[in-house]
Formats: structure tokens, C-alpha cells, sequence
């Protein structure tokens, strides 16, 4: 995983961005304190994951959005969350098909 430039919620272009080589979708099902969150990912595993910090001083992540999780290397049961999608976006690729039918259920009923 890169470094990846986050934006601003109001500057979000139209196209939401890809999963790279290694990154999976997810849906946030418990948040913890400070940084942390329980996603459940589009591989079948649920990961303890933290908010990179451009993320976290920028937008606010709840219970039952759509993030990208890119899981660390040297433990699979964990990840950082790098990017969340709108409302909007996760219908869209709900919709596409890009999404398991697990996540797809979780999207249009949260």
C-alpha cells in the first residue's frame, strides 16, 4: 500500500476509487475507541482494523459504511482502513456486482 492523497468529502470526485493488488471492500460492523474498527471484508474475514490518519482527521466512518481495507502483511486478522465510500458510491457498486452478495445485503440495508 502506498500513500494515497485523501481528500476532503466535498472535493470526492464522481468515480470512487479501486481496490489495488492485496485490497479488499469491507463493511465497518463495530467501531472501538480512538481509531479502531471491526470490518468485515469481501474475503470472508473480519479484521481489527485502524484509520490511517489522513483519513481520520477528515471524515467521520460509522457503523455499516463501505471502506477499503488493505490487510497488513504480517497479520492477516488485521488492516488499515484507507478510503470510505459514500452512501451513494456503495449503492453504485452494489448495483455494478463489484461487491459479494454479503456486502451487498449490509450496503443497501444500512
Amino acid at each position: 500500500m502506498g500513500k494515497r492523497k485523501i481528500v476532503s468529502e466535498s472535493d470526492v470526485l464522481e468515480e470512487p476509487v479501486k481496490p489495488g493488488p492485496g485490497d479488499v471492500y469491507g463493511v465497518v460492523t463495530k467501531m472501538y475507541g480512538y481509531d479502531r474498527a471491526l470490518v468485515e471484508c469481501s474475503d470472508g474475514k473480519q479484521r481489527l482494523c485502524r484509520i490511517r490518519g489522513q483519513l481520520k482527521r477528515r471524515i467521520w466512518i460509522k457503523e455499516g459504511d463501505l471502506v477499503l481495507v488493505s490487510p497488513w502483511e504480517f497479520q492477516q486478522d488485521r488492516g488499515d482502513i484507507f478510503w470510505r465510500f459514500t452512501k451513494n458510491q456503495a449503492i453504485e457498486l452494489a448495483k455494478q456486482g463489484a461487491l459479494p452478495d454479503f456486502l451487498k445485503a449490509k450496503v443497501e440495508a444500512g
